[in-house]
């Protein structure tokens, strides 16, 4: 396999930097096909089951927004995935698409963190603009025109607000006097970095009850994430604590 069977290689090479970063109201690109066409069918066509998701709803967020119902399944070495996922999270783990980020987002090292989203109708992302620990996210859409209606919803709105607003409020899509309106069409994705003015959300889905919005989100940071980094160490900890245990146990036994 090609170290780009799934990623299309002439959008990483021609997608501008000074373009991306240029992007008003902050760096975000849209672009069509960052996929290969005929790879991107076939990961559609194997996405996770829905019964492999955990609920994630009615949930507070911080600065007082609605709270962003979904499922979720996050991404994490070993999970059981179909061998086009593997093969593309392979893809996106490689120094090609690594420097391409970093070239994007003007920064020397990136990591990343994977996870999937199927939002059913009546929810919605109020806009806000992400934590201050990720320098930003590659959203991939995942419907096709065979399983979603283009009008029920579903599209990413990137948001201007002239600077009216700090980060920790909580506007609705209404107080915002400029929208840009990103397509989740088959085979597009979002491309954004953070700033202190990139508010984004989606509006409320309207799609009949057993069809989800479907998205795969790649979180970019600059080292990994703290909780990444804590989970570890608290892993680290139980397994020293199980070996002594063990050992000990041992020693007793042997005693008797």
């Amino acid at each position: 396999m090609s170290s780009s069977a799934y990623l299309n290689s002439e959008i990483l090479s021609e997608l501008s930097a000074k373009t991306f970063q240029s992007a008003i109201p902050f760096p975000w690109a849209n672009p069509p096909c960052f996929i290969r066409s005929e790879r991107f069918l076939e990961l559609a066509a194997s996405l996770p089951a829905h019964s492999s998701f955990r609920p994630f709803f009615g949930k507070k967020r911080k600065h007082g927004q609605a709270s962003h119902d979904r499922y979720v399944l996050d991404y994490e070495d070993g999970i059981e995935l179909a061998p086009a996922w593997q093969a593309f999270i392979t893809e996106l783990k490689s120094t090609e698409y690594r420097s391409f980020v970093a070239r994007l987002l003007d920064v020397p090292e990136v990591s990343f963190r994977f996870h999937w989203h199927f939002t059913p109708s009546g929810a919605q992302v109020s806009p806000h603009c992400d934590a201050t620990h990720k320098l930003g996210s590659h959203i991939f859409y995942f419907n096709t025109e065979d399983d979603w209606n283009w009008n029920w919803g579903g599209q990413t709105v990137l948001l201007d607000d002239h600077g009216q607003f700090t980060a920790d409020s909580s506007p609705s899509f209404e107080d915002f006097p400029t929208e840009y309106v990103a397509s989740i069409k088959e085979n597009h994705s979002l491309i954004f970095g953070r700033r202190g003015n990139s508010w984004h959300g989606v509006r409320k889905i309207e799609c009949p009850e057993g069809y989800y919005r479907k998205v795969f989100i790649v979180v970019f940071y600059g080292e990994k994430p703290t909780y990444v980094r804590k989970s570890k160490n608290i892993l680290r900890r139980m397994k020293r604590i199980f070996a002594d245990s063990s050992k000990a146990q041992k020693v007793k036994t042997a005693r008797y």
